[in-house]
């Protein structure tokens, strides 16, 4: 698969993604452990991702998240325009534009948004820009 477009009609996308059963669904086997200088790691050769086990559980959520874009979309390494790219299929995975919209109703403030996401401003901005691009 390489589209952005990256939940089958049955994988909730927002809040209730759940990128450890998106990483099952896929066949990727998942290993908490210790990194020193990553949040997580794909493998291509193995397919395998590794995350940090130093992150709390909501920075593991998106950087497994993260990782699967690598691993679904095949990235041969971390050149910086594939970071961008992991990051956007993090982030569409991750917001849910009918909950987004409804966050703009009461609020327009970035911060706020990226709190009640439960996002990164990263990934809430990627996400955006994946929307107008």
């Amino acid at each position: 698969m390489t589209s952005l477009d990256t939940t089958s009609p049955k994988t909730p996308r927002g809040r209730a993604y759940d990128p450890w059963e998106h990483a099952d669904q896929l066949g990727i086997p998942v290993f908490v452990r210790r990194l020193r200088t990553a949040n997580g790691l794909y493998f291509r050769e193995y397919g395998e991702i590794i995350i940090s086990d130093r992150l709390r559980v909501r920075d593991q959520r998106l950087a497994l998240a993260h990782e699967l874009g690598h691993a679904v979309l095949l990235h041969p390494d971390d050149r910086p325009k594939y970071e961008v790219q992991a990051d956007r299929f993090a982030a569409r995975n991750l917001i849910d534009p009918e909950e987004l919209a409804d966050l703009y109703r009461w609020c327009e403030d970035e911060r706020r948004i990226v709190t009640e996401l439960d996002v990164t401003t990263t990934l809430f901005r990627a996400y955006v820009l994946s929307r107008a691009a």
